[in-house]
């Protein structure tokens, strides 16, 4: 249904006259995210202050039939929150309160649109920690992260957004409003609702509060740089320290084409080599040094080229800004950068990262490949130029078959980036018939009238 007067009217009613956009110029920057080469013109933008208000638009919707999608920094990178034709968008930005942090629970319970950096900083502030740190965590929003079930550096030891959230208030497509989980550590009555909004990516609810878990914060760090003459000796390396019983918090790594570009950019003395592996163990000051030095002789005893230790948080801190830039660094190459999330099993990263190479030189194009070695999640990112139409058509070609070799490989077409439009088409290759029967069956049963997110994820 298209929005009226009347209906904007009863929005604006809502909301406040200020929080609704309808003017052209101002749908513009909400008519894409941050996925490439994806735009699409919402009907209006709506800034929602309190989960009251939220349910009231949602109410509105439901009643009218209007397609809404919830929006927050728009960081994504799978079209997640690519606007349907006319839609509305719902901003969450505005619901940036930390309601509460509680050291004696170990909790912190917050509205949606607090950054990702800013929940880290209120925990540190009490001594606690956030472990969740995806690439753009200085932008991206608490209730994005776990819309997409987004990882980050640290997830190989620590884990992703589903692992720290306790409880979730969700506005149901209809209006009714729904809180699930609580602050206890072990609650096994019922269904877990909560994991089921989890990674949804705004096709089940739209989430207006977060209950998150924090950990306590690890007494000392160290951080190495370790460079290679081929990806497979980084690689067997990565094994090796796993094979090792050491579960590093980061374990990341770079191809020379990344290692380039990131080194024009941030400057911070990294040498042109085939593999970067960036290493940093936390925990207890004598168990960081046992591990660092086995992680050091690990990569010495597969031909290392040099290990760099970083001499003090500094330093330590500028190389994994470092590599959070990669993203950054590869963008000033072409007009338009386009950054995947293919994963397989660890075993399988050499192969994995080779392939790409001659997929890349297959189809002409350009490539740097970087990630989270340690769980096996890369980020193949070519670089090109969406108003070359030809080439976008090699570039499409190309992520088909590193998806088609993802699977093969026992793999997934996305690690952290969630499924959006972008990997839609991939999906039921992945998933089979079962499981894309019931996702089906869950998507109807909460909205039936497909108000939420359509068109991402799956049809109906």
């Amino acid at each position: 249904m298209p929005l009226t007067p009347a209906l904007l009217d009863e929005l604006r009613s809502i909301v406040g006259t200020a929080a609704v956009l309808t003017a052209t110029e101002d749908l513009i920057p909400y008519s894409f995210d941050g996925t490439a080469a994806l735009q699409q013109m919402p009907g209006a933008v709506l800034f929602v202050h309190s989960t009251a208000e939220v349910s009231a638009v949602l109410k509105l919707a439901h009643r009218e039939r209007i397609p809404v999608v919830t929006r927050g920094s728009g960081t994504g990178l799978s079209g997640g929150s690519l606007p349907s034709p006319g839609c509305l968008v719902l901003c969450t930005v505005r619901l940036t309160r930390i309601l509460e942090v509680d050291k004696a629970n170990l909790t912190l319970l917050t509205e949606p649109g607090v950054t990702t950096l800013q929940i880290a900083d209120a925990a540190a502030a009490v001594g606690l920690f956030y472990p969740p740190d995806p690439g753009s965590m200085k932008i991206s929003t608490i209730g994005g992260n776990v819309a997409e079930n987004s990882g980050g550096l640290r997830g190989l030891k620590y884990g992703i957004t589903r692992n720290y959230v306790m409880g979730l208030e969700v506005v149901l497509p209809d209006g009714e409003i729904l809180f699930t989980g609580n602050k206890c550590v072990k609650d096994v009555a019922g269904y877990s609702l909560k994991d089921l909004f989890i990674g949804s990516e705004g096709t089940l609810g739209v989430i207006t509060q977060v209950l998150l878990k924090l950990i306590p914060k690890p007494a000392s760090k160290r951080t190495m740089v370790a460079t290679f003459s081929a990806m497979d000796a980084a690689a067997q390396t990565v094994s090796d320290i796993i094979a090792a019983q050491i579960i590093p918090c980061t374990l990341e790594f770079l191809d020379r084409m990344t290692i380039r570009c990131v080194e024009d950019f941030a400057k911070v003395g990294l040498p042109d080599c085939e593999a970067l592996l960036l290493m940093e163990t936390d925990g207890h000051p004598a168990q960081v040094a046992d591990e660092a030095r086995q992680m050091e002789e690990i990569a010495r005893r597969n031909g290392c080229l040099e290990v760099r230790v970083a001499k003090d948080d500094a330093e330590a801190n500028k190389l994994a800004a470092a590599r959070r830039s990669a993203f950054s660094a590869l963008a000033r190459v072409a007009p338009t950068t386009i950054l995947e999330d293919a994963t397989v099993p660890r075993s399988e990263l050499a192969r994995m990262v080779r392939f790409v190479e001659q997929t890349a030189k297959k189809y002409r194009l350009r490539v740097g490949t970087f990630g989270h070695m340690g769980d096996g999640n890369l980020h193949p990112t070519f670089l090109t130029d969406e108003r070359n139409h030809e080439e976008m058509h090699r570039v499409e070609a190309a992520f088909h078959e590193i998806f088609e070799e993802a699977i093969r490989l026992g793999g997934t077409i996305t690690g952290e980036h969630g499924v959006g439009v972008a990997k839609k088409s991939f999906l039921p290759k992945f998933a089979g018939s079962a499981q894309m029967r019931v996702m089906r069956e869950l998507r109807r049963a909460l909205d039936p009238h497909h108000i939420l997110n359509p068109d991402k994820m799956l049809d109906y």
